[in-house]
């Protein structure tokens, strides 16, 4: 199984940027589907981005759609989550996941039960 952890969050400005980064150990990350979920205080988890096996292919959560760009770098075995023009909302725990079984050819919604390795999160904090 693949082990995920991920880094990167920290206190930033609205209307700032910031980059997570997830790495994976213990298996291959090019044999996965990624994706990034957040939970925001008080709410449950939600899906925010998913890039392929390949990495041609990403999809968004509408409330991230625009200023999120997810990436994967399998030579290093990275996932990356680039966020800009953050809001005070998108303050949340971030996770990084993955997923040998999902494919794109599947449903969206049900790839959170898809996804089959977790880290434990990274906190993003966005001020006003």
């Amino acid at each position: 199984q693949v082990q995920l952890v991920e880094s990167g969050g920290g206190l930033v400005q609205a209307g700032g940027s910031l980059r997570l980064s997830c790495a994976a150990s213990g298996r291959a990350s090019s044999g996965y589907t990624m994706a990034w979920f957040r939970q925001a205080p008080g709410k449950e988890r939600e899906f925010v981005a998913t890039i392929n096996r390949s990495g041609g292919s990403t999809y968004y959560a509408d409330s991230v759609k625009g200023r999120f760009t997810i990436s994967r770098d399998d030579a290093k075995n990275m996932v990356y989550l680039q966020m800009n023009s953050l809001k005070p909302e998108d303050t949340a725990v971030y996770y990084c996941a993955a997923s040998q079984l999902f494919g794109f050819g599947g449903s969206i919604s049900r790839i959170t039960e898809a996804m089959e390795a977790w880290g434990k999160g990274t906190l993003v904090t966005v001020s006003s």
